[in-house]
């Protein structure tokens, strides 16, 4: 079908790429590394359903049910996109939404690092047709994670005339979509690289990122984080410093061999170590012994 075939090695599908990419100019064809990163985020995973506008899309169905996508159609519509977005001059005309958990942080990282809007979470209806609400809208394209999920927001547009740019599975519905970009958008790592692309391709063709050098942003930034995920990094962060601050247990005393110690002589109570003996007068004993003790007087006073 004269796509990319993502179940076959890398090493057949480079001879494919000049048939597979022939619509886009050789400074848009994607490396090796963009390949395997989308192979393994899951990007080319579809559903066990389909729609019929995403029939073009789909490459083939597996023994287990699920529906394969054409990464090489999937790159050529993100390529698409990034010249359309780019075409538009103010970058704030530009909103970008997610009402699934997946994809909000990405949402948030890519108006960040292309200055466009976004709205992570619930989509307030009458955001781009009533003027009386506080966050109205008039945007100029409109990125939806998800037509499905996003129907409002794609509802909203298609009434004032806003084209949209969509991340379509297998089985999403394609009305009012102007540009369907096929990928597998219910996991994090899907989403999260999609706009990471998206974002990296805006900046080169605005000429703020170099093609020769990669992009110093992580595509990690853009994967959605669980809470409990974030509680275990933190407690691990702080076990790890508290263990860098505490210094280690420093012994300056010298400890004695315990060989010498056991067979050396240990002195008698009230014998100072080291001291000669004295000599005892023979009837020193005697006296000392006869003399009165305190107990002694205290009972002849009785």
């Amino acid at each position: 079908d004269g796509g990319y075939h993502p179940n076959l090695p890398l090493s057949l599908t480079a001879t494919m790429t000049s048939s597979a990419f022939a619509s886009l100019p050789a400074v848009l064809h994607p490396k090796e590394e963009d390949i395997q990163m989308m192979l393994s985020a899951g990007v080319h995973t579809g559903t066990r359903n389909s729609d019929s506008g995403m029939g073009d899309y789909i490459w083939r169905r597996r023994k287990d049910g699920l529906h394969i996508l054409n990464i090489g159609k999937t790159w050529e519509k993100i390529m698409l996109a990034a010249r359309v977005i780019v075409a538009i001059e103010n970058p704030e005309d530009v909103v970008a939404i997610s009402a699934r958990p997946w994809g909000m942080r990405a949402v948030l990282k890519f108006a960040h690092y292309t200055g466009a809007q976004s709205i992570a979470g619930r989509f307030t209806p009458g955001t781009f047709t009533n003027q009386i609400t506080k966050q109205f809208r008039e945007p100029r394209i409109l990125i939806v994670t998800d037509p499905r999920t996003d129907s409002q927001a794609v509802r909203e547009s298609s009434y004032v005339n806003i084209p949209v740019i969509a991340f379509c599975d297998s089985d999403s519905p394609l009305q009012h979509v102007d540009i369907a970009i096929p990928a597998n958008n219910k996991g994090k790592h899907s989403i999260g690289l999609i706009y990471w692309l998206l974002a990296r391709e805006i900046l080169r063709l605005r000429g703020s990122v170099s093609r020769a050098t990669d992009w110093d942003v992580p595509v990690d930034l853009f994967f959605h984080r669980d809470i409990e995920e974030l509680k275990k990094t933190e407690e691990e962060q702080a076990a790890k410093m508290e263990e860098a601050a505490t210094p280690a247990a420093v012994y300056d005393e010298v400890v004695p061999d315990a060989a010498a110690a056991f067979g050396a002589d240990v002195p008698a109570p009230g014998v100072v170590a080291g001291a000669e003996p004295v000599a005892v007068a023979a009837g020193q004993e005697w006296v000392a012994a006869g003399a009165d003790t305190p107990a002694v007087a205290a009972a002849e006073q009785w």
